[in-house]
């Protein structure tokens, strides 16, 4: 455990911080800050395709957008921003907005590579990601090898972050809240998470185009209700925040302070988590969509971060810190619900636990597809994906009553691995996305 927490520690250290940054700032000025000046146009086009089905690929834009976001929208809302703000003080909040913001672009050139590069496979489907794009992109032996790293990182990291924890965070709330034994939330969420993966991506897609939205209302609004009853607080909110940035957080209550470089480092590691910009994810989903512009969906594509970190995680940091509750001394999915029961009471535990009951349902369902394409990529066969398909569903079962402090770790790490590589791609084909934008903005 000492070996994983300090191999973690390198992998989420100040070189993650500087790649993240680095390559968010170089694209959003090669993209002449695209997340600004086009974020209309990018919700407009998000409208326009929702109904969207006579161009190539799977999944409508719309669902191929919640299905990326039902991936991202998970316990690193509610229980990895409370984290972020426990240990690094509410100035990590702020961070989390900093790498959201530059992160758009970046989120933005991932996909519209992963729509640029994706393939059809044999069954007639699309694939797409970050191990298609370094593969077609770089070409040669040295692209297809390191594209084969990534999916088989992507493969393990599914497995762990994209199903182990979210199981295991999620039994333990129901039994903390209802009493549900964890072994019967595993078996029931295994059997709700098998009824939609059996359809692959076109139900996945469905399924996601439907809970995503809802989900994402009621906690919005439930967390505005928080966040207006305590309308004195925001002001005041919001300087603690700023000023936490650059000064770190003095101890409050059961809060042991936090140094800025606390604040900095689990602003951005949490904020990645929540969102994955850098990590090349989500272009899986978006690799699906119809449609015949790959700029078109990059632009839909950079919503996830917005949506994810700018709207969901804020609602949960802001409910923290203008109730103080990050003074109380808890940590995770307890501390998000001390904010809420600030305001609802004991209604407020239930609120979040259900919201969180959806959050993980989405988020299994939508890495199992991003497993699953690694395993395409690697060009298994069909009895090796139906074996991943038993082994994802059992994990689910198991992971719920475990004991996973060395999975989330190991989780974590595994996790960060996927930002070098991906980073590296975005770098490289950079012209390329900068010049795609310009013909779609000339043309249009």
């Amino acid at each position: 455990m000492e070996l994983l927490l300090a191999f973690e520690s390198i992998i989420w250290g100040p070189a993650m911080l500087i790649c993240l940054g680095g390559a968010g700032l170089y694209l959003t000025l090669g993209l002449r800050f695209v997340q600004f000046r086009r974020l209309g146009h990018a919700f407009g086009e998000m409208l326009r395709g929702r109904g969207r089905d006579e161009e190539i690929g799977d999944i409508t834009p719309f669902n191929s957008l919640m299905t990326a976001i039902s991936g991202t929208v998970g316990t690193g809302n509610i229980v990895g921003v409370a984290t972020a703000i426990f240990i690094g003080g509410p100035g990590a909040l702020f961070y989390m907005w900093v790498i959201a913001l530059f992160g758009m672009a970046t989120k933005y050139s991932e996909c519209m590579l992963g729509a640029e590069y994706r393939e059809k496979t044999p069954e007639g489907l699309y694939a797409g990601g970050p191990m298609y794009y370094i593969k077609n992109g770089f070409g040669g032996n040295f692209g297809k090898i390191l594209g084969g790293i990534v999916a088989v990182i992507l493969v393990v990291a599914a497995l762990g972050i994209g199903n182990s924890v979210q199981s295991n965070s999620l039994a333990s709330t129901m039994q903390e809240a209802f009493g549900l034994p964890p072994l019967v939330t595993g078996i029931v969420l295994a059997i709700a998470v098998g009824l939609v993966i059996i359809g692959g991506i076109k139900r996945i897609g469905e399924v996601a185009g439907k809970i995503v939205p809802f989900m994402i209302v009621i906690y919005v609004i439930a967390g505005m209700i928080v966040i207006l009853t305590n309308i004195s607080e925001v002001g005041n909110a919001f300087v603690t925040i700023v000023s936490s940035a650059f000064t770190g957080s003095a101890a409050l209550g059961g809060f042991t302070g936090a140094t800025v470089m606390m604040a900095i480092q689990f602003g951005v590691a949490r904020g990645v988590f929540s969102n994955e910009s850098g990590l090349g994810s989500a272009s899986i989903a978006h690799a699906a969509a119809q449609t015949k512009n790959p700029v078109r969906q990059a632009h839909i594509a950079m919503l996830g971060t917005f949506i994810d970190t700018i709207i969901i995680c804020s609602i949960t940091g802001l409910a923290i810190v203008v109730t103080q509750s990050y003074g109380l001394g808890i940590n995770g999915a307890p501390l998000t619900i001390a904010a809420f029961s600030h305001t609802f009471g004991g209604l407020g535990a239930h609120i979040v636990n259900i919201v969180l009951l959806f959050f993980v349902f989405t988020t299994i369902i939508a890495w199992y597809f991003y497993g699953e394409r690694g395993l395409n990529y690697l060009g298994v066969n069909k009895n090796i994906i139906t074996g991943y398909k038993t082994v994802w569903l059992s994990l689910v079962v198991l992971s719920a009553s475990a004991d996973l402090a060395l999975v989330w770790t190991l989780s974590s790490a595994v996790l960060g691995l996927l930002v070098y590589p991906n980073v590296l791609a975005l770098m490289v084909l950079s012209p390329k996305i900068f010049n795609k934008t310009k013909e779609y903005w000339q043309q249009n």
